[in-house]
């Protein structure tokens, strides 16, 4: 019997989770606006979704084909970024290595200029 009584507390408990949440209040008038439709829709539940905020079935497979595409883009760019870096490091090495040889010739001139 303690275990019938422990799901009724449950129960009791998560309705009075859901009232003070306003998510009876919600479904409530979804239902009751569903229930006034002359024409009913075609999807009760695409009706519901829609009336609770959520996307519609068309527009969700459109955003899912904009994430896709957003994705393939910013896989290129950055595979794109890290051919940029890649290559400003090639340039920076080279330029230390002219610059380093540069002063080396600089350095033997002065000498000689010297004696």
């Amino acid at each position: 019997m303690g275990h019938k009584e422990e799901k009724e507390a449950k129960k009791e408990a998560f309705r009075k989770y859901l009232e003070s949440n306003g998510v009876v209040d919600a479904f409530t008038k979804v239902l009751v606006a569903l229930y006034e439709q002359n024409d009913k829709p075609s999807s009760a539940l695409e009706f519901i979704q829609q009336r609770l905020g959520g996307p519609s079935v068309a527009e969700y497979e459109k955003l899912q084909s904009e994430v896709a595409d957003l994705r393939v883009k910013y896989d290129e760019l950055l595979s794109t970024h890290k051919e940029t870096c890649k290559e400003l490091e090639e340039l920076k090495s080279s330029h230390n290595v002219a610059v380093s040889s540069t002063r080396d010739t600089t350095d033997g001139e002065d000498d000689n200029d010297k004696l």
